[in-house]
């Protein structure tokens, strides 16, 4: 019998509401630490140029971080970068950088890549680690001058990967994805499901109690 299973903690190392909302509507208790890593620094030292590589590079940074200082739980860090003609779009930061982004793939389609990276601190000092990258295409209508202007201008393309959103004001110009939709949010359900299996955790295990 699993040491945990009577009562699992699962911690999100991320400060993004959008997967904690994730979890929350899919009935998995959870709470949210949010990691202290230098995504920028940690990208540039590490040489790695490939945005799917980059997304579990920096998911497995944030499981990292905050398991150091963790017992008893399961730590997942998530991160997300989008791909566009190869090239990785993070989150953009400005709105100079994000209209520009906006009016490249207006009418294109690019690839978002989403890393999960799970550790158990129930193992002690040698904790056990799985990762996994989940992605997925995403169509996008034509956008005109005045809709990029007025999505920028509402601050919400500033501090996502690729300058967009599917469960905000961005899914009015998403035509279309292929694959897991909970990918472009920014944390797979199913993918988490698949690293908790490989643990000897169910994901029933982390359900909220129903009333």
């Amino acid at each position: 019998m699993n040491q945990a299973s009577a009562a699992p903690r699962l911690i999100l190392a991320s400060a993004s509401p959008a997967r904690t909302a994730t979890l929350a509507q899919a009935g998995i208790a959870h709470a949210v630490e949010v990691s202290e890593v230098d995504e920028e620094q940690l990208v540039a030292n590490s040489g790695v140029k490939d945005p799917a590589e980059t997304a579990l590079l920096l998911a497995r940074a944030k499981a990292e971080n905050v398991a150091e200082h963790t017992e008893n739980a399961l730590v997942l860090g998530c991160d997300s970068v989008f791909e566009l003609d190869g090239v990785a779009y993070g989150k953009p930061l400005t709105a100079e950088l994000a209209r520009e982004r906006l009016r490249a793939m207006s009418g294109r389609t690019g690839i978002l890549h989403t890393g999960h990276w799970l550790i158990n601190t129930y193992d002690g000092e040698s904790p056990t680690t799985a990762g996994r990258l989940a992605s997925a295409s995403v169509q996008f209508g034509t956008l005109s001058d005045a809709e990029i202007d007025a999505y920028v201008a509402t601050g919400e393309p500033l501090w996502v990967a690729g300058s967009f959103t599917i469960d905000g004001r961005g899914a009015a110009f998403i035509n279309g994805v292929e694959g897991d939709p909970h990918t472009v949010v920014g944390l797979s359900v199913s993918t988490l499901r698949s690293l908790l299996a490989e643990m000897s955790f169910s994901i029933t295990d982390f359900w909220n109690p129903t009333a």
